[in-house]
């Protein structure tokens, strides 16, 4: 077998059997393989796509290239997984709400690149907590109290992270099977039984539009089934950022009032669909009774607590976080140039707002500031009078704030009239869906 009549056969637009994908994983992560031909196959996989029998024989591959988590000795395992957004802390919310019912969240999470931290950098904006654990402290923490959230792995699915650093400078990242087996090879290496995923669409999505979300959510409810694995998708709104905090620390507080009953309805109601979808899948229930758990979880303080002896367990201080939330930073208000309402937010500009102040990545090797960020005191929908605050920024690292309210700005599309809202959730895809 050789890697350029595999390039070949998928340049003619034939599937490739599991013996075939296997050889060129194999040989790729091993080195065998050279760059230039996978590139070779990438762009002919961008080209002339996959079957799903292939792609998720490429997911099944890459999933088994490193080291696996093995959680067949805990019941309910459960993960999410989300495409990525602005605001986007449900992890936060979701993870404590679906543990505190019975169930396993045992979850690897990345750091972010780009408009905001990923999962684990909002984590670390809380002092002590441990987000690098032994295998054996990850596993014992997650069968006591039923709820990790580490970094991940670098073990984890290595073909996949080989493979996308090739997709990213070769330009063939935009392949729905590429994209599908990526994701959940990952998701499948993490090792639980039931995955649920939050499909972004809009502005501050990689998928714009509901369809393109729709088809990467079916490939991967797709793979997930073909995999042994208990899958469903939500297709949720990312045409205006989740809650009213974008950056670490303050959407750590943001997850801390929702789950001591406060906090925005908009990230209130995508946390409890996403919490109740995964307490459907691993305890099998109706999707009503599975809603009425979580909203019971939420409103009796059950997750709540949850929440504190999961940070506790991993080092963090919540009290000591408090406190240094206290002392504060740089603050500045940007006021409403004109009179009207708010018509639209690109949330991808109020994403990278943020990381001009400090709340992401523009490089890997760049400092997060945990303080950074925004609040959004008016939202898509709200009506403003000229000179209103409409938006609070914070840095402890930028001292002018010019550049990051003009990009916040840029961000803003006004009219004279209320805006119709799109719905948060979608739609829901799973294993019956029509796609």
């Amino acid at each position: 077998m050789r890697a350029v009549d595999l390039i070949e056969k998928k340049k003619r637009g034939e599937a490739l059997s599991l013996d075939e994908i296997k050889f060129l994983i194999d040989g790729f992560t091993k080195g065998e393989v050279a760059d230039y031909q996978m590139a070779a196959w990438a762009m002919a996989v961008c080209f002339r796509g996959m079957t799903e029998e292939e792609t998720a024989h490429l997911t099944a591959c890459m999933a088994q290239s490193g080291g696996q988590v093995d959680l067949s000795a805990l019941e309910k395992t459960v993960d999410k997984h989300s495409t990525g957004g602005v605001g986007d802390k449900t992890t936060l919310i979701v993870a404590p709400i679906v543990a505190s019912l019975g169930a396993t969240v045992a979850k690897m999470s990345g750091r972010g690149l780009g408009h905001t931290g990923g999962t684990v950098d909002k984590l670390e904006s809380i002092p002590g907590y441990r987000t690098a654990l032994s295998i054996e402290e990850f596993l014992d923490q997650a069968d006591k109290i039923g709820l990790v959230v580490t970094g991940q792995s670098g073990d984890l699915a290595p073909a996949d992270k080989k493979l996308y650093a090739l997709r990213d400078v070769t330009a063939t990242v935009d392949s729905v099977p590429l994209i599908a087996s990526s994701i959940m090879s990952k998701k499948l290496a993490a090792g639980a039984k039931s995955i649920v995923l939050d499909v972004k669409t809009g502005s501050g999505a990689f998928m714009k539009t509901a369809e393109e979300s729709a088809r990467l959510a079916k490939a991967m409810v797709e793979i997930g089934a073909a995999c042994g694995r208990r899958v469903s998708a939500l297709i949720t709104n990312m045409d205006l950022p989740l809650g009213q905090a974008v950056g670490n620390a303050l959407e750590v507080e943001e997850a801390l009032a929702v789950l001591q009953g406060e906090g925005p309805e908009d990230l209130k109601e995508v946390c409890l669909a996403l919490a109740a979808e995964m307490i459907a899948l691993s305890h099998e229930l109706p999707a009503e009774e599975a809603r009425q758990k979580v909203e019971k979880a939420l409103e009796s303080g059950a997750a709540y607590k949850k929440m504190n002896e999961w940070i506790a367990a991993q080092g963090g201080d919540l009290d000591a976080f408090a406190r240094e939330r206290e002392k504060g930073c740089a603050e500045y208000t940007v006021c409403a140039p004109a009179d009207g309402y708010i018509a639209r937010m690109d949330a991808q500009k109020i994403g990278i707002s943020a990381m001009l102040l400090g709340a992401g990545r523009a490089r890997k090797e760049d400092l997060i500031d945990p303080a950074a960020g925004l609040i959004l005191l008016k939202k898509t929908g709200d009506g403003v009078q000229k000179g209103e605050p409409i938006a609070k920024l914070f840095s402890a690292t930028v001292k002018d704030f010019g550049q990051a309210e003009k990009c916040y700005l840029e961000g803003l599309e006004w009219a004279d009239q209320k805006p119709t809202l799109l719905p948060l959730i979608l739609r829901k895809i799973g294993v019956e869906s029509d796609g």
